[in-house]
């Protein structure tokens, strides 16, 4: 690309992100046409082709099926290949629906789904096998097309063109008909992803004038009292329409005077389904906007008339392209096309959640279901915290401040909200679905403290870590904070918990240091060596214990079921002591004894009935026994940094940056988790990853690419380079940042904010 000289002095605001560019000498960039949206988390696909911007409420995208969570006999092992309602391989498109949540192993949403039809109107799905049964429709997989901001598909039952863009809070749909027959749009708002009968608790619909509709459901799902409004704004006005409940009703008042399921503006129930046909006279063409809402329809039409006042699709779909276009040019790689795919693709993939969870009047649906409205911050939901807090929030904390900042506030409204008074475990829509363990939104918090964002009370925050880290009905506390570990009769992960519970309080112990609260800092300080609490020196692993200080037998290093894990084995969670790696060096012997333990994880077979009925681990994400492709280990490769192999690092990271990422449908060798997998890659790619988030440090790896230039958020360049890299030479020789060598291999926050050049000097030595 050829490449320009520049005189900017624009300011750019994006995401409430202030950039200045000022004579630069760069190439022209449009890194967004590298996304590629069908890249998808390992063999199950847990991600999403849609049409989104950065941090958007709307993830508009096509549902591929209809499988339910359950049909009354037990959970459905089927339904989580669709937890993120599309898979890449099905032949049919049932519609499109505007909520999803990306990469996540359990799921939720689906929220109001669209589908254009003609001719005979069916208001039952039908299946996969036969299509003509109901309004789902086959689908040309050559017409599929998949951009930043964009989605497009032929549907061929019907020959109808879909087109679909968003902005942050309206899904916005073009469709193409042949008009052979009488077109139509369908509204089902039974349809979600890992639906069951009776998930919709309640919905309601109304036809508010010729072109205006607008409704709301609450559903109880993985999120247990949620509910979303809606306003759809067509482009044609409604020549007729029908409302039907497909539930049974057995009291229906004195509605029964009315013939409800044709011509009659509004209807209430469990199973609400609609049609509308339009006059469409001499235009094949129709567009509908659809906005989102946890406050109410009024709401919903605010955002309509705020984000798209006017129907103009490409002006829309060029407008979201150009968010994207925005945040992935704030990178330059010097790679492949395949490479720049990949890579870019996880920074779209790190940029989806958190979602933004408010009106454009700062309206929204808070945890105890009243409104309320943000006070000087966005709010935002979907923390996938465990997951999360060890890579994509770091990330976001580097790259965009503001929403850091805005995060950590949604997180303190969560708590002041909670009938428990403690932060988020797994923020959900006005909900929090309590998935996993530990509390990780103090790191999240600590991190952000650590690296001086600003924009929220620290003394504030500290008292909601505090609360959440002594919050004594949750998950085994108060036998932790008495005996210094969970014991395995309070729960199942008990060994894991203990872990990851001692992590966090570290990292109170540093948010308490930075403000003076040296009382606070002190005990959790203490608090933080409960890991050597459940480390067995017999064995070198950390082990479940009883109530009474015995460990749990019997064991087996390679289960994960039973043993006090979750999610991983004692191989994975013995090494979780982020905090601290040189007293777990310490605890395996010394540094020759702990790489020998590292080089065997990472080289040992694990058989496969050890994994095979995880549903979030397949042998795709294995390198021997170490499991990347899920999240409990993603820093263990950094770990024989501490000892004295920072060459074993870089061949280890690069041998995981090149062999398990890739620009394919299953592009992901686990699920991405609301886009902790893409954050690792991002991190690991550049040659630093945050170890321990809670400190303002990053350990160094080994850059992916020959030259990277990173804009930072306060309008400083870091220029990355690799000297002399190749397929050989991937070991770094000495690190040099603005000339002078990094003697360890740590980087700091404030380093990399300084800018400057940051050079990798390669070597083929190990």
């Amino acid at each position: 690309m050829k490449t320009i000289k520049i005189e900017i002095n624009l300011l750019l605001r994006f995401t409430g992100i202030l950039l200045f560019f000022s004579s630069l000498t760069t190439s022209a960039q449009d890194n967004a046409k590298y996304i590629n949206p069908f890249i998808g988390t390992d063999h199950m696909g847990h991600t999403f082709p849609g049409a989104l911007v950065p941090f958007g409420m709307v993830q508009l995208s096509p549902d591929t099926d209809t499988i339910p969570y359950s049909s009354g006999s037990g959970y459905n092992p089927d339904v989580y290949k669709y937890c993120a309602g599309y898979q890449y391989n099905d032949p049919t498109i049932v519609g499109f629906s505007h909520t999803h949540l990306h990469g996540t192993g359990h799921s939720d949403l689906g929220d109001f789904l669209i589908m254009p039809i003609e001719g005979k109107i069916m208001l039952n799905p039908g299946t996969a096998d036969h299509p003509e049964k109901g309004y789902r429709s086959k689908y040309d997989k050559s017409t599929e097309i998949a951009k930043a901001g964009y989605y497009s598909v032929v549907l061929t039952k019907n020959n109808i063109k879909a087109e679909l863009t968003a902005t942050q809070r309206v899904g916005v749909h073009r469709y193409h008909f042949p008009m052979k027959e009488t077109p139509a749009i369908i509204l089902d708002m039974v349809h979600g992803i890992y639906n069951y009968d009776g998930k919709v608790v309640w919905s309601s619909l109304r036809v508010e004038n010729d072109s205006t509709v607008t409704g709301y459901r609450q559903t109880n799902g993985w999120a247990r009292d949620r509910k979303v409004y809606f306003a759809i704004v067509f482009s044609k006005s409604i020549k007729q329409y029908g409302i039907i409940n497909a539930d049974k009703e057995t009291y229906n008042g004195f509605w029964r005077r009315w013939k409800m399921d044709k011509e009659f503006p509004e209807r209430s129930g469990k199973k609400i389904k609609a049609w509308f046909q339009f006059n469409m006279q001499n235009d094949s063409t129709l567009t509908l906007r659809l906005a989102l809402s946890s406050v109410s329809a009024q709401g919903a039409l605010k955002n309509l008339r705020a984000e798209t006042p006017k129907a103009n699709f490409e002006k829309i779909k060029e407008q979201a392209y150009n968010a994207w276009k925005k945040e992935v040019n704030t990178i330059n790689i010097e790679a492949s096309d395949e490479e720049k795919r990949v890579f870019y693709t996880a920074m779209y993939h790190s940029l989806i959640h958190p979602s933004i969870y408010m009106d454009v009047d700062g309206q929204y649906r808070g945890l105890d279901q009243e409104i309320y409205k943000a006070d000087g911050f966005t709010n935002y939901t979907i923390f996938s915290l465990w997951d999360t807090f060890r890579a994509l929030h770091p990330w976001l904390t580097l790259t965009h401040p503001q929403e850091t900042s805005d995060m950590v506030n949604s997180m303190l409204a969560h708590a002041n909200q909670s009938a428990h008074k403690i932060l988020p475990i797994w923020s959900h829509w006005s909900n929090d679905n309590w998935c996993m363990i530990g509390y990780h939104a103090v790191p999240v918090i600590a991190d952000a403290m650590a690296k001086q964002i600003k924009g929220f009370n620290y003394s504030d925050a500290l008292n909601a870590m505090v609360k959440s880290a002594t919050y004594a009905p949750y998950e085994g506390l108060e036998h932790y904070m008495k005996y210094g570990f969970v014991a395995q009769e309070q729960s199942g992960s008990s060994a894991s918990v203990t872990l990851e519970y001692a992590y966090d309080d570290y990292t109170i112990s540093q948010a308490a240091l930075l403000i003076g609260r040296n009382d606070i800092a002190d005990k959790f300080a203490k608090r933080s060596l409960n890991y050597l609490n459940v480390f067995d020196p017999s064995t070198k692993f950390m082990r479940a214990k009883k109530s009474n200080g015995h460990f749990t037998k019997p064991f087996d290093a390679l289960a994960t079921h039973d043993m006090g894990y979750i999610e991983g084995n004692a191989w994975t969670y013995s090494l979780f002591v982020p905090h601290n790696p040189k007293k777990l060096i310490e605890l395996y012997g010394g540094e020759k004894n702990f790489c020998n333990h590292l080089d065997s994880l990472f080289t040992m077979e694990l058989p496969a009935k050890y994994y095979e009925k995880t549903e979030d681990i397949a042998a795709v994400g294995l390198m021997g026994n170490y499991v990347h492709g899920n999240e409990p280990g993603h820093h263990i490769p950094y770990l024989y940094n501490y000892a004295g192999k920072p060459k074993a690092t870089q061949a280890i990271v690069r041998k995981i940056l090149t062999t398990m990422y890739h620009n394919t449908p299953s592009g992901l060798c686990g699920n991405d988790d609301c886009g902790q997998m893409s954050a690792w890659f991002i991190f690991s790619s550049l040659g630093f990853y945050p170890v321990c988030p809670g400190t303002p440090n990053y350990d160094l790896g080994a850059p992916l690419y020959r030259k990277i230039e990173l804009l930072l958020p306060n309008n400083n360049l870091l220029t990355i380079k690799a000297n002399k890299l190749s397929s050989k030479n991937i070991y770094v020789k000495k690190v040099l940042l603005n000339g002078q060598e990094i003697k360890d291999h740590n980087i700091t926050h404030q380093q990399i904010l300084n800018g400057g050049l940051l050079e990798f000097e390669m070597t083929s030595e190990q």
